[in-house]
């Protein structure tokens, strides 16, 4: 680490307290991560509330997904080049203005421009694992780091049950109130305790880069998360994946000859930070998975043979636990990555995901074992989610930190948005109708946890190549 970053470092924690910084970005990304679950207890009822077609309400859910993959890896960038916190701040004002858009409106248009808007503060979680990366020293920087990543999950859970609770007893604008309120804190709390970047990576912003990979990725995402309702095989569907990949090539070609590119790929295709990348799509296809089905198992009548018939309220509640184990080990973490190091905590945390479904897929015939399946879900993702921006940070310069750490949160966009798709696919597919009502059978989840695993397993298979760092897998190396 040079001498310049260790005066710098020195100069922001003589006026801002740090363990107040790391609590201020926590709860940034907390606020992140409850925008996905936000209108989760809605879906339902959206047609009805907005006056629209199911397909059409769908997007409500799509479109934060789609911003948030695009918005994550720019953000990223913008923050190297001028400044995470201000980028952060703009992250949250956007949060703020999308939920005051949606609170007032009616229509399904101005609660998807909303939702859209909600979506960019998804950047404000690798955005803040950048600027403890500045701001800590190496023997606090795990802990900080695992916390962080823990809010990925943290926030959706424990926001779920708060979503619910205000979707059955008050009118459904409420819930972007209660964003709007989450952001203006949010904001206000970076401004107090947050301090100004020392890194900074001089340049411009590659527009076309930007708006290349824009394009490529809502392509490819919009074939993973609205396939199944188009048919996989349809002329729009093709025609997504088929334009996403292509414009993808053409933008990766660019970015290998571009002076100042969006996201330098030779650093990107180091082994370490590949492997991790690729294996992160996995480990959020594992999240989502039981997001996805433990809710809906949970909630179905229990004359199905295979549903528990508890309410909103008590299902989310059920899956809240994962979400809280994830904040609570996250010190646990942070020793482990500087015991161990951060691979050997991504294999850990990988395998614990295969365990957790094997479980469920032998054991599921209580809500007990539900529980537990998803504590231990709970366990692999936060140990796997704490490894990998640490592997990620041991990889890159410095002044890649906070795209790359973008990049790898693009990546686990695509696990979960692959998740999303397949599994309400194979439920609808899977499924038998009672009473006019289309229920998925016994086998339909039992495939649905196959297919958890197998994304755990490769994970797991991924997790061992990932190169040794040498003379960092006990410490962390910063900038140097």
């Amino acid at each position: 680490m040079g001498e310049n970053d260790d005066r710098a470092r020195r100069r922001l924690s003589r006026r801002i307290p740090r363990w107040a910084t790391v609590a201020v970005l926590a709860f940034a990304g907390l606020c992140a991560s409850f925008m996905f679950t936000l209108v989760v207890p809605l879906q339902a009822e959206l047609p009805r509330l907005l006056n629209s077609s199911r397909e059409d309400t769908t997007w409500v859910v799509t479109i934060t997904l789609l911003v948030a993959a695009v918005a994550t890896p720019i953000s990223g960038r913008l923050g190297d080049m001028y400044g995470k916190r201000r980028v952060v701040i703009a992250l949250l004002a956007l949060l703020v203005l999308g939920s005051l858009i949606a609170a007032v409106s009616g229509s399904i248009v101005g609660v998807i421009i909303g939702r859209a808007l909600q979506g960019a503060v998804t950047g404000v979680v690798p955005l803040g694992i950048a600027i403890m990366r500045d701001v800590l020293p190496p023997e606090r920087l795990g802990t900080a780091v695992a916390l962080m990543s823990a809010t990925m999950g943290v926030g959706g859970a424990v926001g779920m049950p708060v979503a619910a609770l205000l979707a059955e007893n008050a009118d459904w604008h409420w819930l972007f109130w209660l964003a709007a309120a989450l952001g203006v804190i949010g904001l206000a709390l970076v401004i107090v305790a947050v301090p100004e970047d020392v890194l900074r990576t001089p340049g411009r912003l590659d527009v076309l880069g930007a708006i290349g990979l824009a394009i490529g990725l809502t392509g490819i995402l919009l074939f993973v998360s609205r396939g199944a309702q188009w048919g996989w095989t349809s002329p729009l569907t093709l025609a997504c994946i088929g334009g996403g990949i292509a414009v993808l090539l053409l933008w990766g070609w660019y970015q290998l000859r571009a002076s100042d590119p969006l996201l330098d790929l030779r650093v990107a295709a180091r082994p370490a930070v590949l492997f991790t990348n690729i294996a992160a799509i996995g480990m959020g296809f594992a999240l989502f998975a039981s997001n996805v089905t433990f809710p809906q198992l949970l909630e179905m009548p229990v004359a199905t043979g295979s549903g528990f018939g508890l309410d909103m309220v008590s299902a989310a509640l059920v899956v809240m636990p994962a979400g809280l184990v994830m904040m609570v080990i996250s010190p646990l973490s942070g020793w482990l990555e500087r015991t161990v190091g951060p691979r050997p905590l991504f294999t850990v945390g990988a395998s614990a995901i295969v365990v957790a479904y094997l479980f469920v897929l032998l054991w599921s015939s209580e809500v007990w074992h539900i529980l537990v399946g998803n504590i231990l879900i709970g366990v692999g993702i936060g140990f796997s989610f704490a490894a990998m921006p640490m592997i990620i940070m041991r990889s890159v310069p410095a002044n890649e930190t906070g795209a790359s750490n973008g990049l790898n949160a693009l990546f686990r966009s695509v696990g979960t948005s692959s998740a999303s798709a397949v599994m309400g696919g194979v439920l609808a597919a899977m499924s038998v109708e009672v009473d006019g009502v289309a229920i998925p059978t016994r086998t339909a989840f039992d495939v649905c946890f196959w297919l958890a695993i197998i994304a755990g397993a490769v994970a797991v298979v991924l997790s061992l190549f990932i190169p040794r760092q040498r003379g960092s897998e006990r410490r962390p190396s910063l900038p140097s």
